[in-house]
């Protein structure tokens, strides 16, 4: 274990001379730089904190906490579930979000360069005034681009149009030792050595800090539509799923979660959108499906065909979503999936494994059998057409120490399935400090191995968000 030096007098004067003015200590840094938005995996109060505006500023102060072995942990928004961005061995945090400035738009390669403290939302809705797309949806749009690349979210979209990582040109990107790198380039294609820029989309912080991105932009589709598809049982809905891409549809998003969860985010939210009972019968789970294309017309045709299917396939109906407003309030729903179950949650805890798409069914009926072992409850949703699921345990009466002891086993036992189904521990949370043991677990030595490599030959005194992804022992 790396031995980290305080942060003294001196050196915050170091500091102050790179950032003046934007030096916290004490009270007066923001206690929510203490974690993410995952408190279970503990907090940490840095010993000062940072608000940087420039690469120039961010290089300063990895050369001053590089000289004086000072552990430096980088944030944007603060929105990541694996205690990522907390600065566990206390140091120094750099805050990104002031970095926030959309800097040129390339139309006619379809790219867009950014700083690291744009929001998505921001992005998405500045895109679409160009005509453009950007197409990575991951669900919480007040995260910031940096922290979307850092740990290669991938949201709602990317079942049709991939993940972060796939839209990810170029990056400027200031390393521990303070110097400053340029990885990638505003091309289609390349074969010139190994890729630094896939490198450090989803290193989570540890290799690098981004001080500035470029991103592909795709056209923005003409037409969209979403329909809702209740199903009698989960087991009917998971199963339906890798139908639908086997009969050549392609949606932009297919969704699938219980009513259970539904219910929490509706009482949230306030505003009941999804049907619970059809025709007398009432429904257990849903597919949220979008559509997208180059016309109205050629839409109307493919969701003609496809309620044909879905009906066939058990689908107790197919409620179509066809105005903006609509739209607005179905995707709404299933967007405060998290803040509804944190709100009425005491103790959370959560993962989110992606297994082979078709392998959703068996998969979440392991986990139903499974949960029956433990105190807490389990409620789940997830990205059915990547195969990527949520699964969050939670409770209101359990103490804290034995939730802890039982969601430890559970995951265990979870992330062993998954692995033996050919998946992965995670789809797009990262590992952070959360999931650390089971990545070690679930990859073994070898690849462990590798990786701490590549983290020594980054960050040679291990200062950069330390404790993090393979950076255990």
């Amino acid at each position: 274990m790396p031995q980290y030096n305080s942060v003294t007098p001196e050196i915050l004067a170091e500091l102050e001379k790179v950032v003046p003015g934007r030096v916290a200590v004490g009270a007066d840094v923001n206690p929510d730089y203490a974690r993410d938005e995952m408190p279970i995996y503990g907090t940490r109060m840095p010993e000062a904190a940072v608000d940087v505006l420039t690469t120039e500023e961010v290089a300063g102060i990895m050369k001053v906490c590089y000289e004086h072995n000072v552990p430096v942990t980088t944030r944007g928004a603060g929105t990541g579930l694996v205690g990522g961005c907390t600065p566990i061995h206390g140091g120094v945090v750099l805050c990104t979000m002031r970095m926030n400035k959309i800097l040129n738009y390339d139309l006619e390669n379809f790219a867009v360069t950014v700083q690291p403290g744009v929001l998505l939302q921001q992005l998405a809705d500045d895109a679409l005034t160009h005509g453009c797309m950007y197409p990575p949806d991951p669900g919480e749009k007040m995260a910031t681009l940096g922290g979307n690349v850092a740990t290669n979210a991938g949201g709602m979209r990317a079942v049709k149009y991939g993940c972060t990582r796939d839209y990810v040109k170029a990056m400027t990107v200031v390393l521990p030792t303070g110097e400053v790198a340029h990885f990638g380039a505003t091309v289609s294609k390349t074969s010139s050595g190994y890729s630094l820029t896939n490198l450090l989309c989803g290193s989570e912080g540890t290799l690098g800090i981004i001080t500035e991105l470029t991103l592909k932009l795709i056209p923005a589709p003409k037409a969209t539509i979403s329909l809702m598809v209740p199903f009698e049982d989960l087991d009917a809905c998971t199963s339906t799923v890798p139908k639908i891409t086997r009969e050549g549809f392609k949606p932009q998003a297919l969704e699938f979660f219980e009513k259970e969860i539904l219910v929490s985010s509706e009482e949230y939210l306030g505003k009941q959108t999804f049907p619970k009972q059809i025709d007398g019968t009432e429904i257990g789970a849903y597919l949220l499906i979008t559509f997208d294309g180059d016309s109205q017309d050629e839409l109307d045709a493919l969701v003609e065909r496809a309620a044909e299917f879905l009906l066939e396939q058990g689908a107790l109906d197919v409620l179509v979503a066809d105005t903006a407003p609509k739209m607005k309030d179905v995707w709404a729903a299933r967007s405060s999936f998290l803040e509804g179950i944190e709100e009425q949650t005491k103790l959370l805890d959560e993962c989110d494994v992606v297994v082979p798409v078709n392998q959703i069914s068996a998969y979440v009926r392991f986990v139903a059998d499974t949960k029956q072992n433990y105190d807490f409850e389990v409620k789940y949703f997830g990205h059915a057409g990547d195969g990527n699921l949520h699964i969050y345990t939670c409770s209101n009466t359990m103490e804290e120490a034995e939730f802890r002891k039982q969601v430890d086993a559970f995951m265990s036992d979870i992330y062993q399935k998954t692995m033996e189904l050919g998946g992965q521990i995670s789809g797009e949370h990262g590992i952070g400090m959360g999931k650390a043991k089971y990545l070690k677990e679930a990859l073994g030595e070898t690849s462990i191995r590798l990786m701490k490599g590549i983290k020594q030959v980054f960050d040679p005194k291990m200062i950069l968000n330390p404790g993090k992804v393979c950076d255990i022992q």
